[in-house]
């Protein structure tokens, strides 16, 4: 994988983690619907797992190895 594909790995990874912390707000704070309250939370805790396992990828993954 070169750098840059790790790059948007990363902003996708970002951006999961920011979409779940807002869903998990809104199914807590913001819906009465139960049903719909445990599939915003579903959703938002999926986000969470892959964005997890795309983090732990490109931490262990280490560098590119730089310009050449």
């Amino acid at each position: 994988m070169s750098a840059m594909d790790k790059m948007w790995l990363s902003f996708y990874a970002m951006g999961f983690m920011a979409i779940s912390m807002g869903l998990i707000y809104v199914s807590r704070h913001k819906i009465n619907n139960r049903l719909i309250k445990f599939l915003f939370a579903l959703v938002a805790w999926i986000l969470l797992i892959i964005a997890f396992f795309a983090m732990i990828y490109l931490v262990f993954n280490g560098p590119t190895g730089g310009a050449s």
